[in-house]
């Protein structure tokens, strides 16, 4: 078996691109639709006997039929299987970026920074969280197990052992799968595993990557099995605000350890550079008032009203998410002119509970996303221009929502209905352009003006989080980028929403300092719109009152 190789007729295989102790990973070209795909190929079945070969074969089988169970923006799709050789192949989709081991070796020092490792436990975790709904386990999070897409994006792969409901258990009584210094406590004991388990295993992984080395790993497995079990982690000295958030996920009790939505809370807090209260909760080292603790999680199932109008007002409130076709487009405008702007604001998680939704808020003042796409097209205003697109960022708890009495009065304003069917105010004179698929207003060719994103189908589900991807990516691009703010707020009663504000350095159409906000929220029908507006620094604050005035009164699309 080898390069040049072609399975079922259309995957003709490249160059070996993951080995491990259960087989090795292809990249291969589908010739029936002109795609590069992952392969995994089963190598170990050829040296076991025929019972172990037998129970290797429908292990794999059980890893694809976990993994098509799940759709999420974080987890490798599965294309296909197949037989070939008598023995299974798995058609994955290809990632095109190092895992997080290979990366944590690479990176300088060694180690990944805190905030990043944030981010990529986040994209993790939303992608359990959708194994966990779809009754999945996976049981093998690991460094190795968590891909790095050279776009931002965060994909969980290799669901190889993980345990679907309803299965019969392909494993043999005391037979102990995974990587044995990732694998909870529990686990490790015998006892069977839950979501906690998954969530100690992102726990080692983060601790890992911060580190650089695993907390648990020793000379010999029985060693290392009596350390995760026993033992508590070394301090992890270079983790900074996600050390008590590690801590807290590696508590050897999973009754004690949090769950997805207080872990996604923690994380977000992490992300931002600031130490997560709650999580001081779990170290052993430190004791929190219950007082303190209440307090936090009272704010964060009331979290609705944080700020002001004035404060929103003064410093800006959107955030926003790009369709599909924007992202390329805007993405390529930034790379093509090397000033476009771009803000992504991401809320984690899927956002349908009420914990995750005051989580979000609190903790970024706002909600976090995940997802990476929808965000790339209001960031940068045009890709001929430089791209003046932008982000606002959502104030805590800020609410915003059309002012019947004022909507459709104002001197030097009038109600202009779209062709794609929504509505808004704009200052008399302003015209409609389109560049693409961005809908402008402007009344001089961009230098101000309001742009609208669509988006019919999102496919994401945290804005927040997803506008820290599209901004991570912009950030090079763009010269002299600041972020005012990115956060998450209420829009129109969607508290899942998001406002981002930034200012950069224009060089090339209407150079400059530049000023930016965008609000994206979705309305009752799943449509994601995003609502945006730059002008240059020193035309801000008219053009920030300009803002307010497009927001109260935007209308979506009826239907």
């Amino acid at each position: 078996m080898g390069a040049g190789l072609v399975l079922a007729g259309r995957y003709r295989l490249s160059e070996t691109i993951g080995r491990g102790g259960m087989g090795k990973v292809w990249r291969a070209h589908d010739e029936t639709l002109g795609r590069t795909v992952a392969v995994k190929e089963l190598t170990a079945g050829q040296y076991v006997s025929e019972a172990d070969r037998i129970v290797l074969h429908a292990r794999t089988k059980k890893e694809a039929r976990a993994a098509a169970r799940i759709t999420h923006p974080a987890v490798v799709t599965v294309h296909d299987v197949l037989e070939h050789d008598d023995r299974p192949w798995i058609v994955m989709q290809y990632v095109d970026g190092p895992s997080l081991a290979e990366a944590t070796k690479a990176a300088e020092n060694g180690r990944i920074d805190p905030c990043e490792a944030a981010r990529i436990g986040l994209h993790v975790l939303g992608a359990l969280r959708a194994a966990h709904a779809a009754g999945v386990l996976h049981r093998d999070v690991k460094p190795g197990n968590v891909l790095l897409a050279r776009d931002g994006r965060v994909l969980l792969t290799d669901f190889g052992i993980a345990a679907i409901e309803g299965d019969s258990t392909i494993t043999r009584t005391g037979e102990l799968v995974g990587s044995i210094d990732f694998l909870a406590p529990e686990r490790v004991r015998g006892a069977d595993p839950g979501p906690a388990s998954d969530l100690w295993s992102l726990g080692a992984t983060l601790y890992t990557a911060v580190e650089g080395g695993s907390p648990f790993r020793r000379s010999s497995p029985i060693s290392t099995m009596q350390a995760v079990v026993t033992e508590e982690p070394p301090p992890a000295e270079h983790a900074g605000a996600l050390a008590p958030v590690i801590t807290a996920l590696l508590r050897k009790d999973p009754a004690d350890r949090p769950g997805a939505a207080e872990a996604e809370r923690m994380l977000i807090e992490a992300m931002e550079g600031r130490t997560p209260v709650a999580a001081q909760a779990y170290v052993p080292t430190r004791s929190v008032p219950e007082q303190e603790l209440k307090a936090v999680r009272g704010a964060l199932d009331t979290a609705d009203g944080a700020g002001s109008a004035a404060d929103a007002e003064h410093r800006g409130t959107s955030g926003t998410r790009n369709t599909k076709s924007t992202k390329k487009q805007q993405v390529a405008g930034y790379a093509g002119g090397g000033s476009g702007t771009s803000d992504g604001h991401v809320t984690g998680g899927g956002g349908t509970s009420r914990w995750r939704r005051a989580v979000l808020v609190v903790v970024l003042a706002a909600v976090v996303g995940a997802g990476a796409g929808f965000a790339a097209m209001r960031y940068a205003d045009t890709a001929g221009d430089g791209g003046d697109g932008g982000d606002g960022t959502p104030t805590a708890g800020a609410s915003v929502s059309p002012s019947p009495s004022a909507k459709d009065r104002r001197d030097g304003w009038e109600r202009v209905t779209d062709p794609e069917g929504f509505s808004l105010l704009v200052p008399k004179g302003w015209k409609r352009q389109m560049d693409g698929d961005q809908i402008d207003y402007t009344p001089d060719n961009g230098r101000h003006r309001i742009r609208i994103s669509i988006d019919r189908s999102p496919d994401f589900e945290n804005p927040y989080m997803h506008m820290l991807d599209v901004e991570k990516g912009l950030r090079k691009r763009l010269p002299q980028y600041d972020r005012i703010h990115l956060k998450q707020n209420t829009f129109r009663d969607q508290q899942e929403s998001c406002l981002w504000e930034f200012t950069w350095l224009e060089k090339q159409n209407h150079p400059g300092r530049r000023h930016a906000i965008d609000q994206v929220y979705y309305a009752d029908d799943g449509t994601e719109y995003a609502v945006y507006m730059s002008s240059p620094e020193e035309d801000w604050a008219t053009t920030r009152e300009q803002f307010d005035i497009v927001l109260q009164g935007w209308r979506p699309a009826e239907g």
